[in-house]
């Protein structure tokens, strides 16, 4: 059991990257959303269990997202003077309840409530999980020990997701959420021996949320997380539709393997370098972001182009949430974790909005426009962390000179 709360135990054990406890972390983020997504992949056994229709049962999402949207700041702001090893916990065990709940349930209303608490207790974790990852290692190994713990949302996303609906399809969608149930329970034991407790923040250190938005590099972040997750969301809700033109419907498992596996190729790229490269890293996801974009739009119908793009794609955003956590918990110091809990509030703004969004064009101008849409709202992010890596760099040239 590590306890990182005394001065004297930091300097050995931060010089170094605590894999076990950043796995954890990870580990924790993976249930996360697996949890998320699980019911959209076994919405006729859900249906079918409960009674109800597919698209009720497509609300268990909507309401999971709308905790999350709700709870985050919140939570996070109520809870900032707690010791930080018992509320992780708190946020763990929350799952193996909900999860429980979901397995057991039999009425619709009792597991719409278990998932909109499934939500909460989301937002509250990805508001700790940076903030936790950085203050377990020194200040130069702070993005790699956060890239290391959201390994697990790509890895959820791209292996998990898939591998429970197998699984559901195979043994039933209740032991399915059983089985995460157990999944949690082992998570809070390796939480409790590996991850160590850190004081809260007292409340003389306590920013208020105004004074934690002002403070610089803060807002830019934010800004760019709400349009590159808005366009990311345009694009990969409606994949479907948007490779019909190519005749890819068939293969969209297929596209998003490519994605998903060029998302885990950029984590491993983003944590070698963003301890050194972190400004550059941002700019370089947002162009590659829109160039993609970009390809997409021209070449619409080019199964090789719409392949490389997606690789491409799936290259730059495998990264984002590293670069935009790191990035964040630099700029917000003390208040990391109120800072973190804006940009959970900002992301599922992001994806609510490239659902609403990508409807909006579908309906109105087709799927040819979902490229130059993405590609604008690229471009935006682009300007944006280039603004604020070019007023970072004034900083450092005027404080050069002053010395």
């Amino acid at each position: 059991m590590n306890d990182c709360s005394t001065p004297q135990c930091l300097p050995s054990q931060r010089e170094r990257l605590p894999m076990a406890g950043l796995l954890a972390l990870a580990t924790a983020g993976f249930i996360t959303i697996l949890t998320e997504a699980m019911p959209a992949g076994l919405l006729p056994q859900i249906s079918a269990g409960l009674g109800v229709s597919e698209a009720l049962v497509g609300q268990l999402v909507t309401v999971y997202a709308l905790g999350s949207l709700l709870a985050a700041i919140p939570l996070t702001i109520a809870t900032r003077g707690w010791r930080r090893r018992p509320l992780l916990l708190i946020a763990i065990g929350g799952f193996a309840l909900v999860n429980s709940v979901t397995a057991l349930s039999d009425l619709y209303w009792l597991t719409l409530i278990a998932r909109l608490l499934a939500g909460v207790f989301a937002g509250l974790l990805w508001a700790l999980l940076a903030g936790y990852a950085s203050r377990m290692v020194a200040p130069h190994l702070q993005g790699r020990a956060i890239a290391v713990a959201m390994l697990g949302a790509p890895l959820a996303l791209s292996l998990g997701v898939p591998a429970g609906t197998f699984l559901g399809t195979v043994v039933g969608w209740r032991l399915s959420f059983a089985i995460m149930t157990g999944l949690t329970v082992l998570l809070l034991v390796w939480v409790r021996w590996q991850v160590p407790d850190f004081a809260g923040q007292r409340a003389q250190q306590r920013l208020g949320l105004r004074q934690v938005l002002h403070l610089r590099g803060v807002r830019p972040t934010l800004w760019v997380t709400f349009t590159y997750v808005l366009a990311h969301n345009i694009l990969y809700t409606y994949i479907a539709p948007f490779l019909m033109p190519a005749g890819l419907t068939a293969d969209i498992d297929q596209v998003l393997l490519v994605f998903g596996l060029a998302a885990l190729m950029g984590i491993w790229v983003v944590g070698l370098l963003i301890d050194r490269l972190l400004p550059a890293l941002l700019v370089i996801s947002c162009a590659m972001f829109a160039a993609a974009a970009l390809a997409l739009g021209l070449w619409t119908a080019s199964t090789d182009v719409i392949y490389l793009s997606v690789a491409v794609w799936g290259l730059a955003f495998g990264g984002l949430p590293a670069l935009l956590q790191t990035a964040l918990a630099k700029s917000a110091g003390d208040s990391a974790d109120a800072a973190q809990s804006m940009l959970v509030t900002v992301w599922n703004l992001g994806i609510a909005g490239g659902g609403l969004l990508g409807g909006v064009l579908l309906q109105g101008w087709g799927v040819m426009s979902f490229p130059w849409a993405v590609a604008g709202l690229a471009m935006l992010a682009l300007i944006t962390t280039l603004q604020t890596r070019s007023a970072q760099s004034g900083r450092s040239e005027l404080a050069r000179e002053r010395r």
